[in-house]
């Protein structure tokens, strides 16, 4: 006997208010052709998000339609009204809220959605939840039909405390993975376990979504300064201690000599210091004079416009923020140390009480701020995920923004010099189209 048999499935009310792009679609296919497991390379700003909310209702409909053929054949093994569970695992609480407004903005029902952080608890069919959440709370990975794994390459291998995650998704096999990034080192040995787990299906790089139009053009704007004479000196003073420790511990490599911390004994000691002068030299370069006035320099030339500001170091924006001050520019800073109903303000009042936000990694990642399109780095980075993302905030393209500039402020002849020939690499400055432009600026 054939009874008639609905399944209630939240994530099969989807319905955006425009078409996907042709590399969306593709990138859907591709993971469900890989048995439902996988990863997204795709460019920030490129549609990530849509692209896994696809996923999650492409596979919902394969499960509903498979249930319905089940249904059909024998009433006695399937429950009506079945659920199809999503969890979704973000980086930060600041990226919930977004997540939540953007479902429901796509037509899913607002009590089908719950948030599980801090003190908000709410396990529905669709749960938003933060990595550090999820820790303490595994078995949310184990009653979910399918996993969404944002900015997938913070689960890398000197993530120890996200090792778990791995275990528990490996334990069920024929559970839907989808892992998300922006960009990701594949030869990289911290990423084995991703790639190994979820191999990339697709990618959409930076330079591709510039080729195509997807993304706004980068402009980047070189801006060298010198150390001032009592700098250079504290400079090539670490320097020369860094490389007088290291060849003492016989180790270069800082993962190798950070080991040697733990294991006691006179060479902990001299890795302590290692340490101790690297932070020094970082603190320096975060923090150098004439860095700090090339930026005011810059602020000054987009009066009445957002712009974005990155460095390494909170001792870095703290001072950046009291020279703009002393030169009569309101400034905000964002970090991990602000309590997240302050961040939330002062977002909220960026472009409109102050125009320059300062940020030590917060900003990073995932944050949805298509309209700004400056950004300024002063902080060196050998990281290309750090510098992708941090490229990444201002190229978004909207009808009012076409091209990105992209102030790159190094110290001449120091490691900074490094920052600069990254974002080279990142945004492929090969294209032959001259879409990609550098340019110097004189402070």
């Amino acid at each position: 006997m054939i009874v008639e048999f609905k399944i209630l499935i939240a994530i099969l009310n989807l319905k955006f208010p425009f078409e996907l792009k042709d590399d969306q679609r593709e990138a859907v296919n591709a993971w469900l052709n890989n048995n439902f497991r996988g990863s997204i390379i795709y460019s920030t700003g490129t549609g990530k998000t849509e692209i896994a909310f696809e996923c999650a209702r492409r596979l919902a409909e394969i499960k509903y339609n498979n249930d319905i053929m089940c249904y059909s054949k024998d009433t006695r093994g399937v429950k009506p009204n079945q659920k199809f569970r999503i969890l979704f695992i973000v980086p930060r609480i600041v990226l919930i809220d977004q997540n939540v407004n953007r479902l429901v903005r796509y037509g899913l029902p607002r009590d089908s959605i719950g948030t599980f952080f801090g003190e908000q608890k709410e396990i529905r069919e669709i749960t938003i939840s933060t990595y550090q959440s999820v820790i303490s709370r595994l078995d949310l990975i184990r009653d979910s039909d399918m996993i969404i794994l944002d900015e997938i390459h913070l689960l890398s291998e000197t993530a120890k405390e996200f090792s778990k995650i791995f275990d528990i998704i490996n334990e069920n096999p024929t559970k839907g993975i989808l892992g998300l990034t922006a960009t990701i080192n594949e030869n990289d040995s911290r990423y084995n376990t991703i790639i190994k787990t979820l191999p990339p299906v697709k990618k959409y790089l930076i330079k591709d979504a510039v080729t195509d139009g997807r993304l706004a053009k980068p402009q980047v704007v070189s801006v060298p300064v010198n150390f001032t004479e009592s700098e250079k000196k504290i400079y090539n003073e670490t320097s020369t201690k860094i490389s007088s420790l290291s060849r003492k511990l016989g180790v270069f490599d800082p993962k190798r000599i950070s080991i040697l911390l733990f294991k006691g004994g006179y060479n902990a000691k001299l890795a302590k210091l290692w340490f101790e002068n690297v932070r020094k030299r970082k603190e320096l370069l975060s923090s150098a004079q004439n860095k700090m006035l090339s930026v005011v320099n810059i602020v000054k030339k987009h009066p009445s416009e957002p712009i974005m500001i990155f460095s390494e170091t909170i001792e870095s924006i703290k001072k950046l923020e009291k020279i703009l001050e002393s030169n009569g520019i309101a400034s905000r800073s964002i970090h991990n140390k602000i309590p997240s109903n302050q961040r939330k303000r002062i977002l909220e009042e960026w472009g409109k009480e102050y125009y320059p936000l300062l940020s030590v990694h917060t900003l990073e990642i995932g944050y949805d701020i298509p309209e700004v399109r400056i950004a300024i780095i002063i902080s060196n980075s050998s990281n290309f995920n750090q510098v992708a993302q941090r490229i990444g905030r201002v190229i978004r393209k909207t009808h009012r923004k076409n091209y990105a500039l992209i102030y790159v402020i190094y110290i001449r002849d120091s490691k900074d010099s490094s920052t600069l020939r990254m974002i080279k690499s990142t945004i492929d400055f090969s294209d032959r189209n001259n879409q990609l432009k550098l340019t110097s600026f004189s402070t």
